[in-house]
Order: structure tokens, then sequence, then C-alpha cells
């Protein structure tokens, strides 16, 4: 039987795991300085963009996440499945003419704000509760519509005279979930559980459309909550000994499942887009969201609060929530401030005297070293040029402008950097560290905001054993 109303105990359960799955809905939804007009804000939601399959084609971006896991249901047990995402809506701000009508502007200027045009993101959820028992064989399938919609919203100014209005356009967006269960083999009574999220949108795009056009038919941040009534799910990173094997050979596609909730619990999951560990949680120093995770919450606290006036009231009216971090770094205590400072999360027994303090590089007894000399300059070091400067990979010679094919060395590198497997990407820096060692400094091919990292140097870095050479295009 299936219904859509989660039992009281599971949607109890899952309100505690959605503290964290809320950081990945809106993981990178707005970035400092918070203002639409800022450049890293041309691009937004890198996470769990589940994109029309006509266009995500075409892209480097995918349709369907896929998720497998095991789990030891007992008997009659029920499962529970929320999919929650973001539906972009376009903003677009209209002037009030004195002939009664409205026109679209570029801004419209209020005594606290400036309003700009903007993609919000509405949260949805697809709910529903399945036994176990019918995820069996074809299991079952879940659809799922949201429709167009358009909806205005007054402005008024200081006075309550309209002054123009907010339009919200929606598109529609389709999709479906599809869950199935297989019992493994030998005596461990435990089934290897597969959910799908497919963005199903039937939108064709013309030959011109591009990132935004897809984005509003789009799945955002897109993740899976489940739940088992009865019964529990095994860690895929920490199972158990017999099931090492079958956890082997699970196949998560574009997420990663943990157990999720309470730590000691094993009832929830969350697959999300980023790789996270199991029972992940907030940092209780965490005085409220932040939405940029690129930076350290101390840095975007004191960064905020040193805004000019006319930034924030730009910031105020791009979005309700970057005006809350607007709000939170105005009025954040001084003893807020210091718990972000760094907080000691263990400690170990010191049981002898620790290691001598290394020699001062700035001491004047330090032979060949003047307390006025940098230990590196890289002005004065003219061996090495990030542009300019080659290396040999299977005997082909990789400098900036190179082709390769990346490789990501699974003992040392990025948990993130695994979804990268197979890919093309530039060579755009070779890059020597003081210890001698070498990095090239790369940008995924079809990444739709390559230009933005290159502006910024925002690159991804890889050693020459992960990378196989490519022919130039």
């Amino acid at each position: 039987m299936t219904t859509t109303v989660l039992p009281d105990e599971m949607a109890d359960r899952f309100a505690v795991a959605r503290q964290v799955a809320d950081a990945v809905l809106f993981e990178g939804y707005v970035l400092y300085p918070y203002r639409a007009s800022a450049a890293k804000n041309r691009l937004r939601w890198q996470f769990g963009v589940l994109v029309p399959p006509n266009w995500g084609a075409e892209s480097a971006e995918h349709s369907f996440q896929r998720t497998e896991c095991l789990m030891e249901p007992r008997a009659g047990a029920r499962l529970s499945a929320e999919l929650r995402f973001l539906h972009a809506q376009r903003r677009t701000v209209q002037r009030l003419c004195p002939d009664g009508e409205f026109e679209d502007v570029a801004e419209l200027e209020l005594p606290d704000r400036v309003l700009v045009p903007w993609d919000e993101g509405a949260e949805e959820r697809v709910t529903f509760v399945a036994d176990v028992a019918e995820l069996c064989g074809d299991g079952i399938t879940v659809p799922f519509s949201r429709p167009a919609r358009e909806e205005t919203e007054p402005v008024h100014d200081a006075e309550g005279r309209p002054v123009g209005r907010l339009v919200r356009r929606r598109e529609e967006v389709n999709g479906l979930v599809r869950l199935t269960a297989s019992e493994l083999d030998g005596p461990y009574t435990a089934m290897r559980l597969t959910a799908t999220v497919e963005n199903t949108s039937d939108w064709t795009p013309d030959g011109t459309a591009d990132r935004d056009a897809a984005l509003p038919r789009s799945l955002v941040a897109a993740h899976l909550l489940l739940g088992l009534g009865t019964g529990a799910f095994l860690s895929m990173t920490d199972p158990p000994e017999w099931a090492k094997g079958a956890v082997a050979t699970c196949r998560n596609l574009h997420a990663w499942p943990v157990l999720a909730g309470e730590p000691g619990r094993a009832d929830v999951l969350l697959s999300s887009p980023i790789i996270l560990e199991d029972h992940p949680a907030i940092a209780p120093e965490s005085p409220g969201a932040l939405y940029d995770a690129l930076e350290i919450d101390e840095i975007l606290a004191l960064r905020t609060a040193a805004l000019t006036d006319q930034e924030k009231r730009e910031a105020r009216g791009t979005d309700p929530r970057a005006a809350e971090v607007i709000e939170l770094a105005d009025s954040m205590p001084p003893e807020v401030l210091e718990r972000l400072h760094g907080a000691v999360r263990a400690l170990r027994e010191v049981t002898g005297p620790g290691p001598a303090a290394p020699p001062d590089p700035a001491a004047p007894d330090v032979p060949g070293r003047r307390p006025e000399t940098p230990w590196w300059d890289p002005e004065s070091d003219r061996s090495v040029d990030p542009v300019r400067d080659r290396i040999t990979v299977d005997g082909r010679s990789i400098g900036a402008g190179s082709r390769v094919l990346l490789q990501p060395g699974r003992r040392r590198t990025d948990a993130q950097d695994l979804f990268l497997q197979g890919r093309s990407a530039h060579v755009e820096a070779v890059l020597h560290d003081v210890d001698g060692g070498v990095h090239l400094a790369v940008t995924v091919e079809g990444d739709p905001g390559v230009d933005i990292r290159r502006e910024q140097g925002r690159f991804l870095y890889f050693q020459p054993d992960e990378v196989a050479p490519l022919e130039d295009v």
C-alpha cells in the first residue's frame, strides 16, 4: 500500500535530518557579497541540479540521480521517502508608470533596499510511504508535476504609495521517483534498495538555450530522505564485514547515501549530491545559514558586516535570505563572533615533552638568513612560470592549453573529485610547490562557469599521475 502522508514518528525523524538537508538544499543559493550584480552570483546552484533530459544530453549536467544502498527491514516494514528540491522562479522588477501601466526595469530604488531581477528558489517536496514488500520486482514509480504559474507582489514606498511590483514566473517541471528492492544472496536478511530520481520534463531547447533557460525547468539541489519504520540501513562507508562485498557493488550516480538523523540510529538515510559522512551535523558554533560554504563563517560574517550601506541595500533587495544574512552579520554579538574563530573537537593526552620548536627563520643567528629577507619571494624566483612551464606525462608535453583526461587518485584526492572520473579538462597552469611537487590547475570541459573560474582563479587541482594526455581540438 502506498500513501503520501508520512507517519508521525518518521516525520519527527525526518525533521532532525532536515537540519543538515537544509544546508544541502541551499548550498550556493546566494554567494558573498550577496548581491545579484556580484560576479560570483552569475553561476549558482552547482550541486544536485537535475536538468531536462533534452538539454542535459548536450551539457555537463545530468537529468537523474541514482541511489543504491543496503537495508535490513523487519517483517511488515514500511519505507518513507521524501524528495526535496528547489524550483527556480524568475523574478522581474517593474516600475509603475504615470499612466498606470507597468514596465520592466533593471532596478527599483527603495529607502531600505534596491530591488533587482533575480532567480529565487521555492522549496518543493514529494513524499510517499510504501510497504517494503511492494518494492520487490518492478517496484513502484511515483510521478510528480509542478505546473507553470505567475504571481505578482506589489511594492510600496515608505509612505505606503504603490511604486511598482515584483513578477514571479515558474515553468512547468515534471519528474518521477522510482524505488526497487531485491534480496541479497546469502544467510543475511538484507536487501539492496535502489532509488532513482529523474527529471522527465519534455522541454526542448532551441539552439540558443543556455543554463539560465534550463534552470527554471530543473530540479535544483535535489536530494532524498529515506526512512524505515522498523529495521535499519547499513553504513556505506563503514559496513559490517559480511556486507562489505555487497556495498562495493552498489552503484551511486550523482548522489551519495549516508546515515542521518540522531547519532546511534540507522533508520534514516540522506542521499545527497554533496558527499557527507555518516550522521552529519551542523556545527554548534554556526550562527545561522550563510549559504556560501566556499568561505569560512568567521570571514563571511566579518566581510558582510564591512559591506558599504549601498552594497547592503542591494543585498537586501536581491533575496530575502540575503537580507537575513545582512541582518545576522550586523547584529552578531562579539561572543558569537568569537565562537566562530575555532573549536577544539578532540583532545589527546600529553604524556611527554612536545617536539622542540623549530628555529625562528628570522633570527639573526640562523646562517645565511637575514630578518628582512622573506623565506621565498615569487617575484625574484624566475625559475618557475605557471603559464609557460610544461611537464611530461606519458611521453607528452603538458602545459597551459593542453587537454587531459581526469583520473583522480582514490587514496589522496578530495572525494568530490571522484565525480570527475573520466571527464576531459583544459590545463590552465603548471604549479610547483616548495617541496618539489607539481600540480596541474584545470577547468573541466563543458563547465558552464568556466569563464568565472578563470576570472576568479578558482581552478581544480590534480597531480600529473592523475591525468592522461588528450589530443587538442
